[in-house]
């Protein structure tokens, strides 16, 4: 089964704010700590793809005017969380996408404290529900 696993950060404060006013050495090892976690993924065989997104300032709300055309609204409405980076893994259950959540959610943050993020778990559907059909 396949899973979603995203990474929800918080856009102030000391908890992750991009690593914005980091120290290098703390950038350094929670980015160490993410690529060992992915590649330990990679190689169980359970990594479907990883990525990190911009910051929300970077992002654009997009809608169809009247003839289709898109139509930018500037950045995301303000918000205190924002989804900072995902991780599809195809594992064996649910349970097995719970342990790597929290694995992912004690990244280090500054002076090596766990950072405690919350990670959203999803199945991803790979056709839709029987009930809706």
């Amino acid at each position: 089964m396949k899973y979603i696993l995203m990474m929800n950060a918080m856009t102030t404060g000391p908890v992750y704010a991009g690593v914005s006013g980091w120290q290098a050495k703390d950038i350094q090892a929670h980015t160490a700590f993410l690529k060992n976690l992915s590649k330990s993924l990679v190689e169980s065989g359970e990594l479907v793809s990883t990525e990190g997104l911009s910051l929300p300032g970077q992002a654009k709300i997009v809608r169809a005017g009247k003839d289709g055309e898109p139509i930018t609204d500037g950045m995301f409405p303000e918000t205190k969380e924002f989804l900072a980076g995902y991780w599809i893994v195809d594992v064996e259950s649910a349970e097995r996408a719970y342990q790597i959540a929290a694995k992912a959610s004690v990244a280090p943050g500054p002076g090596g404290v766990p950072l405690h993020m919350p990670i959203e778990v999803r199945q991803v559907m790979s056709r839709c529900p029987e009930e809706t059909l």
